[in-house]
Parts: structure tokens; sequence; C-alpha cells
């Protein structure tokens, strides 16, 4: 078969104008940039505000190999069937970050005849929205380092006399670092501020990639532009001397950063090889943050068509969690369905096979059929049923057919899947033959929208955090309870101090594992998960944890392992689906 890009540039996408008008969109909700993509104000939001909502379907999966299971491949492939059947649908995604994609290598947004077009522009620049965040996130800590300079050279009565307050930043606490979207790894551990007096305070920070910044998960999670300034006034920086937290809105710079960022607020549409609607809208990584896209790409979806199928970045044990623990509890939104995307490939992987790498040739284990290795890694797509379930929305399972796959293994998953409690369990071939290859899905995943759902959070915000912390790791993780570091309970104590304790949590951990060790496959059990650091994230208004080992160096703010992201040969991420 072809490659991604092949295949992608083989279909001459329609204009986008016509796209948006099939949406029910008008022109003067518009931005075009050309004539395949385009913004769409968030006014049409407004103006569509009583209309009702559409089905509500989140896409999610079992613990992926480092090669990743098709998930985003499935959510195009189901709207494509959607399609076929003559239902009104469109799809919404994350952005792609050009570091990890690292440049025009397919995947980031479906593959095969389910994608999304065009290619280059979706894995580039698409309308500058992450430019916009690097740039806003980078004029805070130049604001911030200005700032630490400055408060060397002033009393109190001089930052009285600028109307002013003396901050008393302690640089040793800073927490905010500066931000690329590319993987560059001689700039991930700086120092910065060398030279003379007037460069600055001496003091070690390092760029991370800008979906992970806080601002991006601020405006996945924002209402509107305003409350969106409002998530960015609370972020919290650093703290003073005294103990006392130091936000955006204390620097004096919430606004600004705002400006920066204000034609980001708005979704832009692009569409699938089979000519429906795509909102692409924000890309926030889904370890620290909770891998979703944008609240306001969602609304404006559910009121355009009938049938809006979003995804959660990695597995139901972190993106979905969050999905539903996070996003839903922001939005107030609630699914439908989910569906759960499985391959035999991983399977056989949870099951013992051999260790699957990215840039490597797969071993013949995954190539050939292995009914009892496919058996015994079948215990993960269980789990992954159950831990949907515990949100109580129905589960429709695809089972993501790759060519290497057996009809033997193929209904080997499909009989597990149904007996351990899914509504439905589908054979899918949209990578291979678009959306006539998802057409059984799409008609479960309609059945599924239409069964009985009794959607629940998994915790309430009134629970302390530790007993959430304990209830997302006892509960989705399967650990006997958790194992918490002198200074992640210090740092509990001082968040619940501080006014935090009902914030929603935000678990960062591998993709790789149900557990916190990327080398436990399977489904883990009988231990405690160790829990290293806890930090807040209170623009985004999420508290998450560090679970597992973190690396620390001299003078840095400890930074979880996951965040210093590797390539392969072939410039593939490590580690990362």
């Amino acid at each position: 078969m072809n490659s991604d890009l092949s295949i992608a540039r083989s279909v001459t996408p329609k204009p986008i104008s016509r796209i948006a008008e099939h949406l029910g969109l008008h022109a003067d909700e518009l931005w075009q940039y050309g004539t395949t993509k385009a913004k769409v104000l968030h006014s049409a939001l407004a103006a569509r505000q009583h209309a009702a909502n559409g089905k509500y379907i989140d896409v999610t999966a079992i613990t992926p190999t480092p090669l990743g299971e098709g998930k985003t491949t499935t959510t195009i492939g189901l709207v494509q069937g959607l399609a076929k059947r003559q239902l009104r649908t469109m799809a919404c995604i994350r952005q792609p970050s050009q570091g990890p994609t690292f440049g025009i290598k397919g995947g980031a947004a479906g593959g095969g005849h389910a994608q999304v077009i065009p290619m280059e522009e979706l894995n580039l620049h698409l309308t500058g929205d992450m430019h916009a965040i690097t740039a806003a996130h980078n004029l805070i800590a130049a604001a911030l380092d200005a700032r630490m300079m400055h408060e060397r050279d002033f009393t109190d009565a001089g930052w009285a006399a600028r109307g002013l307050a003396r901050l008393d930043i302690d640089v040793d606490s800073v927490l905010w670092r500066r931000v690329l979207d590319v993987n560059d790894r001689a700039l991930r551990n700086i120092r910065t501020g060398l030279g003379s007096k007037s460069d600055g305070v001496p003091r070690d920070s390092g760029f991370d990639i800008s979906a992970a910044s806080e601002l991006m998960a601020c405006l996945a999670l924002a209402d509107d532009l305003k409350d969106l300034r409002l998530r960015i006034g609370r972020i919290v920086l650093g703290y003073g001397k005294s103990g006392v937290p130091i936000t955006a809105e204390d620097l004096g710079v919430a606004g600004a950063a705002t400006v920066l960022m204000k034609d980001a607020i708005h979704p832009t549409l692009l569409q699938t090889l089979e000519g429906q609607g795509v909102f692409v809208h924000a890309g926030p990584f889904a370890n620290i943050a909770h891998g979703n896209s944008s609240i306001i790409a969602d609304r404006m979806a559910l009121k355009l068509v009938d049938y809006v199928v979003t995804e959660s970045g990695f597995g139901a044990d972190i993106g979905m969690e969050k999905f539903f623990d996070i996003k839903c509890r922001a939005s107030g939104l609630v699914p439908d369905a989910v569906v759960l995307v499985a391959t035999v490939r991983s399977l056989k992987m949870h099951g013992g096979g051999p260790t699957v790498s990215a840039g490597k040739p797969l071993p013949p284990e995954y190539a050939t059929e292995n009914v009892a290795l496919l058996e015994a890694g079948c215990a993960n797509v269980i789990r992954h049923i159950e831990i949907a379930q515990t949100f109580g929305v129905p589960v429709v399972v695809a089972i993501n057919k790759f060519p290497t796959d057996t009809p033997a293994e193929l209904n080997l998953v499909r009989r597990m899947t149904l007996a351990a409690g899914a509504q439905s369990s589908v054979i899918a071939d949209h990578w291979q033959r678009g959306g006539e290859g998802a057409t059984d899905l799409a008609d479960a995943v309609v059945e599924a929208c239409e069964a009985r759902s009794d959607f629940r959070f998994l915790y309430p915000l009134e629970m302390s955090l530790i007993d959430k912390i304990e209830t997302v790791a006892t509960r989705i993780y399967g650990a006997d309870g958790v194992d918490l570091t002198p200074e992640a309970s210090q740092q509990l104590a001082r968040f619940e101090a501080l006014g935090y304790g009902q914030l929603p949590i935000c678990m960062a951990k591998t993709p790789l594992s149900i557990s916190h060790d990327a080398q436990w496959k399977g489904v883990p059990s009988g231990y405690l998960l160790p829990i290293g650091e806890v930090r807040a994230s209170l623009g985004a208004g999420f508290i998450y944890p560090l679970c597992g080992s973190v690396r620390t160096m001299p003078g840095l703010p400890v930074r979880p392992a996951f965040m210093d992201i590797d390539l392969d040969d072939e410039g593939l991420v490590k580690g990362l689906s």
C-alpha cells in the first residue's frame, strides 16, 4: 500500500468554504487561510447556543506499543464511516507538535485511507496557534527574568513609586521554563543570565516543547477569551521567599500573553480524506496536561452535527480518565459512548511478546498467528473495558485490523471483549478501506449512543487531594495504594493549605503500562504507586502528581522523566504514541 503522504496527496481537498457551508457555517464566521484551512470564529458558538447538542463520542485505546495502535486513524475512520451511513458528523482532534512529529512523518492525524488533509499543513504551522503559545509563554519567561533582575536594584519605596509591590521572588523556586515547538535536546537544560549584570540573574532553567506549556492546557480548557485571560492570570510561576505563590497576574504580564493568544481561541477547520469536517484545536500533552482537544471545538461541533467524535491521548487509563474527570467536569458535557481501540499487535505484546521498538523490524511473533500469546494479552483490553465501565458509559471495542492479523486472532479478541462486557466489538478496516471499512463500527457506535448511560465522575471534588490520588491509583491503575515521598506529602499539605484541595487530579505517568513502570505489561497488580512529587497547574485548574521515578539535576526544578523526549534513528518518538 502507498505511504500515508502519497495517499494524502492523491486526493484534492475540497475548498474549505464548501466544507464550512456543509456544516451550516456562514462566510462571515470564517477566517480563511488559503483554500484548504480556516479558523471558525468563536462567535459561531454563541450564535448557536440554543441549538441541540449532537451525540458525543470519545475514542481511546488500550495500552499501546511505542508504535501507536491507530487511535487517531480510528477517530477519522469512524467519522468517515458515519458519513457513509448518511449521518452528519465531524471530528475534534489535537494539533500535533512539530517536535514529536519531527516533520512529515504521518500518523499525526490518522493514516492510510483515514486521515486529515492536507498533511503538510497539519504537521507544520497550521494557522499559527502553536507559535502564538510559544510567544506568549516566552514573553512571560522574559518578564519574569527581567523582574528578578530589577528587584536587585530597587528598594521597596522605589517599587511603590512605580505603583508596584516587590515580589521578592525566590530564584530557586521558579517553575516557569521556556518552550519551543522543536525537540532541541541541546536546550533542555541551560543556564540563563550569564554575562553582565544587565543580562539578568544567573539561574538554571531549560526548554520544554510548546505542547507542554500550561498555556496550552489553559487554551484547551477555556470557555472563551475572557476565561482564558483569567486562567493565564492564575498561573503560578514560582514562589516568593516567604512562600507566597507568584502568579502571571502578580507579574503584570497576563494581559499581554492573552493578546498574543487571542486568535488561537478560534478552532481551525480542516477535512478528512473523504470530505468531512475536522476541528483541530489545542494540543496539550497527555501526561502533565489532560491530553484532549479544546472544549470550545467540542462545543461548537456539537451544535453543528449529529455525531461528534473526539479522542483522548494515550490509553483509557490516562487520556480517557482525564477526559472525564477534568475536561467533562470543566465543560459540563456528558459523553454518550466510548470507542476503545485495540490491536492484535499490542495485545500480543501484553501477553508476553518480544519488545516492540520504533524504527526496528517487528519480531516474527507479531507477523504470524499466535493465538496463545494473544489470549494471554487480552487481559489488557479487558481491564481497559472495566476502566471505561467505571464511568458508566457504553463501550464499543474497535479492533483496528492490520494486514498481518488472521481471522482466528481477530475473532478471538472480539469474543473475549464481548464476554468482558463491551456493548459491541467490531473489526474495523478503515486504514485500508477508508469509510467503507468503518461502517460496521459506525453502526455499533450509533447503537451505543442510544443505549442506557449512567455517566459519573470517578471522585467528587470535595475529596482530599491524597484521597483523589489514591482513588485513581487503586480504581484505575490497579495499585494497592500509593507511596508518597516526604516531599510529595509536604507539597500536598501545602496545596491544601493554600486552598487548592478542590481541584481535580491529573496523574503524570508512562503511557506504556497501566502502572507507573513502562516495563510492566498486561494488567499489573499488587504494588504501591510511587509519587515522587506533586505540582499545581492553577491556570489550567488541576494538580498533577508525578508517578514513578523523577529525574533531578542540581539547581533545577524536579522534572518528570517523560519530558525528556528521545528520537530514534527514524526521527520517531521513543516511548510515546
